[in-house]
């Protein structure tokens, strides 16, 4: 069992991809390392907004970025943390089962 000083570190970490945007950059940086004016263009956003959740994500660890010219190259630092997606779907699919039979039921 884990003491509850890890659980809150866990905790934080989890937090910190919790938003559609963190999950998002995270997936695209997935494919390797991208730089901010790349990442920026995939949102609807202002940059001051995408920056502020890149750096959330930094702080928590789970980016790093270096300065390449006038631009900002972002990574995964634990590229590993995408397979948290994979468990996210699986429970999203164990949901949609059980709603299903649930349905069949009535």
């Amino acid at each position: 069992m884990i003491t509850f000083e890890e659980a809150e570190i866990r905790s934080r970490i989890i937090k910190a991809m919790a938003h559609p945007v963190r999950l998002m950059a995270i997936d695209l940086l997935k494919e390797g390392e991208k730089s901010f004016s790349s990442l920026n263009d995939m949102f609807d956003l202002d940059k001051s907004t995408v920056s502020k959740h890149l750096l959330v994500l930094k702080e928590a660890g789970i980016l790093s970025s270096r300065k390449e010219g006038a631009d900002m190259i972002y990574r995964l630092e634990v590229p590993c943390v995408t397979d948290f997606f994979g468990c996210v779907t699986a429970v999203i699919e164990s949901n949609v089962k059980r709603q299903q039979v649930c349905l069949c039921k009535r």
